[in-house]
């Protein structure tokens, strides 16, 4: 399961580890519709969605997992089987019920912000963008946009589904040169809800049976 929420957390923040500053192609209609949509989740309160994460080689899903996800403005929690993880905008802390395992760690340029902004604000610098027209993803008539790397960062593609009529992602796929396939597929979407003012704080005393590790 660690193996499982690394892995995931790759898959959004892989791009934000490096600028470059290399020539970019950016079709405008593109940046259109991931402006509109960045713009659409910055102007929230708070969003929550469920997801289902899948992954494996030769670009075919053979493993999937359900999570959830919280985030107001840079805090988030996400929880997928018996891993939680949650940013507190200092910290993040990753739980593991399994292990009883805690550590506590600053981010750094490697570590997570699982969210949807991410590839809709690293793409102004690290990726080539085009628009591919339109594809039916769960049901729902999206806007396909490809993310090709501007430099090589262990990445083939990037493919985004949008939802231009409601501004939100539908499904986000990551493509490794490697032939390794991560899928992120959005659902039940919701936001500006009343969250509990705990949500996104870690409280030391509900572990004390765990083995907290602060790096």
């Amino acid at each position: 399961m660690k193996k499982m929420l690394s892995r995931l957390v790759v898959v959004t923040m892989i791009a934000g580890a490096a600028s470059f500053s290399f020539a970019q192609k950016i079709d405008s209609k593109s940046k259109q519709i991931l402006d509109a949509v960045t713009n659409n989740y910055k102007s929230k309160q708070n969003t929550y969605f469920k997801f289902t994460f899948g992954s494996g080689p030769n670009g075919k899903v053979t493993k999937t997992e359900t999570g959830i996800y919280y985030a107001a403005g840079d805090r988030y929690k996400l929880k997928i089987m018996e891993t939680e993880q949650i940013f507190d905008g200092n910290k993040i802390y990753n739980i593991n019920t399994e292990d009883m395992e805690v550590t506590i760690a600053k981010p750094n340029a490697t570590d997570a912000m699982f969210s949807p902004i991410n590839y809709l604000t690293s793409y102004r610098k690290d990726y080539h963008v085009s628009y591919e027209g339109k594809r039916h993803v769960n049901g729902v008539n999206t806007d396909f946009i490809k993310l090709t790397p501007v430099k090589n960062n262990g990445l083939k593609h990037v493919y985004l589904f949008v939802d231009s009529a409601k501004k939100q992602m539908v499904k986000l796929e990551q493509h490794g040169n490697n032939k390794d396939i991560s899928v992120i597929a959005i659902r039940e979407y919701r936001e500006n809800q009343k969250l509990n003012p705990d949500m996104f704080t870690f409280n030391k005393a509900n572990f004390r049976d765990y083995i907290v590790t602060e790096l």
